[in-house]
């Protein structure tokens, strides 16, 4: 009988078209052993998820905040605690330093959902280890950090999701809506416009006192040094999502938020999962939050949160409208309409071109480590969609047009934008 890690290998190897199912490993010694960096509101929503799944086994949890941790770790032992005939579960292992985590002997894959600005060097570092990773979006927290990571997976040749779960589920709304634009049902695209909130803006927060139980210091990694605010680390389990997310220091904004989702579907669409914009053109009002325009070479136009207003005078808007020269397609993730509403009363047809079978991310991510197969959505896919999020972010600080090159990940003749590209890590997380 194969071992586990022969098993996955000579899967890998040789990317033969298994089928992943429930009860593929009868064993723990038999099962995937996954462990999981970041326990907060995001992370625990995936650690719940995985724990419900017989084919891998949560072997290791990983937070710097104790109570985080503690929680996560109770989590994983009521759940496997109830499999046994004893009621028992000898504990999951926990860890402060996601690096103690990655050497956590016999592990084979990590989930990753810390702050933005932590997703690159646990990635870099799992990939080096051999870990298959599943990542959470936006991929990263600048351009430079994206193709770093796509780097190490390629030269690793690990398994890599990032965790745009539009393209699999949502009720299929968003894969429908690219089905049809790729099908030609709105004739030629012209214009895309995402429904998303402000960029992101400098931290601002008054200094707080460090919890006990919280290693602050470890939460900051590589972003510069400033104050404890619970607003960036909440105290204790939470359930809401941080605001971090607001600053430019952590994050990017509701832009680069919700943004690298819908600008991800925007990108599929347009058939651009390995390239970009050419043009970023602010609006004319520094002070204005929205508007700006990513321009493609072949002459889209993708708007950030703006929109037009129909014949009764409202505003044509959802997640993501697709203006196309024979209709408009307007998706989110409650559901999928089109103007007129012919455009998807009929079928498509047994010919017709179909996005990437998949109707759950984290499942996806299992059969490709089973199969070798690339992922729904790669780390090449992921970088694409988060620089979607980083351009415009830049775009509204800088303040006027820029000129992309989306082969060189670079911005043509203009050495000002390209320090934007990139954030200085203190010296400790240089890797």
């Amino acid at each position: 009988m194969l071992s586990r890690r022969t098993f996955l290998k000579s899967a890998a190897a040789t990317a033969a078209p298994l089928v992943w199912t429930q009860t593929s490993f009868a064993a723990p010694s038999e099962k995937l052993t996954i462990g999981f960096i970041g326990v907060g509101t995001q992370g625990r929503g995936h650690l719940n998820a995985f724990l419900g799944r017989d084919a891998v086994e949560v072997v290791a949890v990983c937070d710097v905040v104790k109570e985080r941790l503690d929680s996560a770790a109770e989590m994983v032992g009521k759940r496997y605690a109830a499999r046994t005939k004893s009621g028992k579960y000898p504990g999951v292992v926990s860890y402060t330093d996601f690096r103690q985590l990655l050497d956590h002997k016999g592990l084979d894959a990590v989930v990753i959902a810390t702050p933005d600005h932590w997703h690159a060097i646990p990635c870099q570092l799992a990939a080096r280890a051999g870990k298959h990773i599943y990542c959470e979006k936006p991929l990263t927290h600048d351009v430079a950090e994206g193709r770093a990571i796509t780097d190490a997976v390629k030269a690793a040749k690990i398994v890599f999701q990032t965790g745009s779960q539009q393209r699999s589920e949502f009720g299929g709304h968003f894969r429908k809506a690219v089905e049809y634009i790729w099908n030609g049902r709105i004739g030629k695209l012209k214009t895309i416009r995402i429904g998303v909130g402000e960029p992101a803006r400098p931290c601002d927060l008054p200094t707080q006192s460090v919890p006990t139980g919280t290693d602050w210091d470890l939460w900051l990694g590589p972003a510069q040094e400033r104050g404890y605010n619970e607003e960036l680390c909440p105290k204790g389990v939470h359930k809401h999502f941080p605001t971090w997310r607001k600053y430019q220091e952590f994050g990017g904004g509701q832009i680069a938020d919700m943004g690298a989702h819908h600008f991800d579907i925007a990108q599929w669409a347009l058939k651009m999962d390995a390239s970009g914009p050419v043009k970023v053109i602010p609006p004319g009002d520094p002070k204005k939050q929205s508007g700006l325009r990513f321009v493609y070479a072949n002459g889209v136009e993708m708007i950030h949160n703006q929109f037009e207003k129909g014949k009764d005078g409202k505003e044509v808007r959802a997640d993501c409208v697709f203006e196309g020269t024979e209709g408009i397609i307007l998706v989110s993730r409650s559901g999928i309409s089109s103007l007129p509403d012919t455009i998807l009363k009929e079928p498509l047809g047994e010919k017709a071109e179909r996005v990437y079978p998949s109707n759950n991310h984290h499942t996806n991510w299992l059969e490709c480590i089973k199969t070798g197969k690339d992922t729904i959505c790669t780390a090449e896919t992921g970088q694409r969609s988060a620089t979607i999020c980083h351009l415009g972010n830049i775009g509204y600080r800088l303040g006027r047009k820029l000129t992309w090159d989306p082969a060189k990940e670079r911005f043509v003749d203009d050495t000002a934008a390209d320090k934007e590209l990139t954030h200085e890590p203190r010296s400790k997380w240089k890797l």
